[in-house]
């Protein structure tokens, strides 16, 4: 028997206690009818229901076209709030800049909702970094990382590491508006979130300001630039298709550099492990909120 998806259990079956519990029985026809018995009577059939009138305008019951008495259908039951699948969410909406404190002083971090966008080249640490950014705070907090995203894709990933092509590019735009648009679900429903991406500013449309389409103005963005000498070494430690070749490496942390100048916060943390990188985070993040950088 099927019931209704979120509709209560059905009560089980009372048994009787006993040695008789749990078998099945039908009950007992009548006493044998003797051996020369006059048969009994037929039972006479019960009275038939009175016709149903058509609707008006609508096909006689029984002539051609009608398809019988309507079903009979239960009353839906009522929204309960004991029910999975009837609370009601926000809609995600466009991340706008939390509000400094009225004192103009550097706000807590810690306890503020916001949208982080932590930018690095493979093997920044921005991964771990982030995890752990989001464990330890005292408000509900997600990590969204766009690599765990785009490999979502399974049958018919594109692999970059294989080249460069169309189906790359868009499986990483389509990875990027997905993970916008978890940013401003969770931002909606009161949960702070940190995004890691590689996000390059010499491709400010693909970049930054796809962020900024997909989750909107009050995104925080924040480099995460540690040396290359670091970087090479994070990376040789990593495996499958999250490992690059030298070569590709010392290509994106070049390119990464551009960042200097750029107004963004930048986190050199060539000589920090991840606790300590998390503490200068909350610093620039405070910092952020008090005075949003422009970008």
């Amino acid at each position: 028997m099927q019931h209704a998806v979120g509709a209560p259990l059905p009560p089980p079956r009372r048994q009787v206690p006993g040695p008789g519990a749990g078998m099945h029985w039908t009950p007992h026809p009548g006493p044998p009818i003797p051996p020369g018995s006059p048969p009994s009577p037929p039972v006479p059939p019960a009275p038939a229901a009175p016709p149903v009138p058509p609707a008006p305008g609508g096909p006689a019951p029984g002539g051609p076209g009608w398809g019988g008495p309507a079903p009979r259908q239960a009353p839906p039951a009522p929204h309960s709030a004991d029910l999975a699948g009837h609370v009601r969410l926000p809609p995600g909406a466009p991340v706008a800049l939390p509000s400094p404190p009225a004192d103009s002083a550097a706000q807590d971090a810690a306890h503020a909702a916001v949208a982080v966008l932590l930018i690095g080249p493979a093997g920044a640490g921005k991964t771990s970094v982030a995890r752990h950014w989001a464990g330890i705070r005292r408000v509900p907090t997600a990590h969204i990382s766009l690599d765990d995203v785009r490999e979502w894709v399974r049958a018919g990933f594109a692999d970059p590491q294989a080249g460069w092509n169309d189906h790359s590019e868009a499986q990483y735009r389509l990875a990027r508006r997905t993970c916008g648009f978890a940013a401003r679900n969770f931002l909606a429903n009161g949960i702070s979130c940190i995004l890691d991406d590689a996000v390059f500013p010499d491709r400010p449309v693909v970049g930054l300001g796809g962020w900024k389409r997909h989750v909107g103005p009050g995104l925080l963005p924040v480099v995460l630039l540690p040396g290359l000498e670091i970087v090479l070494e994070r990376n040789a430690r990593r495996s499958g298709n999250r490992r690059l070749s030298d070569e590709e490496v010392a290509r994106i942390h070049g390119r990464m550099a551009g960042w200097y100048g750029s107004g963004l916060p930048i986190i050199d943390n060539s000589a920090h492990d991840v606790a300590t990188t998390v503490r200068v985070l909350d610093d620039v993040v405070a910092r952020s909120i008090a005075s949003p950088p422009s970008w």
